[in-house]
């Protein structure tokens, strides 16, 4: 008996767990590129907006998800992060714009 409900408890569960994914398939799918986007804009405003050194703004950007690439490009002020995947890379625009992603 305490085995047919333990059964049926964890197939509610599992059921419930897929619907869940199902429902939020857009979001756990766009993930991935967060994680690279937000620490490339992020480390691009601290380092070349609020113009702090590079040492405090990695410390400043830092996830628990890690980041695998990370390049700083001072000259063209141009950032580009890669994570779980993905790759993106922002770009300091100028004094009134600030960062962008490219």
């Amino acid at each position: 008996m305490m085995r047919k409900v333990s059964l049926t408890l964890m197939a509610v569960l599992l059921v419930a767990l897929f619907g869940w994914v199902w429902q939020e398939r857009v979001a756990l799918r766009a993930f991935p590129g967060v994680i690279s986007a937000y620490t490339a804009k992020e480390y691009c405003s601290c380092r070349y907006v609020m113009q702090q050194p590079a040492e405090y703004c990695r410390g400043y950007v830092k996830q628990s998800v890690p980041t695998n690439d990370f390049l700083d490009t001072p000259e063209a002020k141009r950032i580009t992060v890669s994570g779980l995947g993905r790759s993106h890379s922002a770009r300091w625009i100028g004094e009134r714009q600030g960062c962008r992603l490219e």
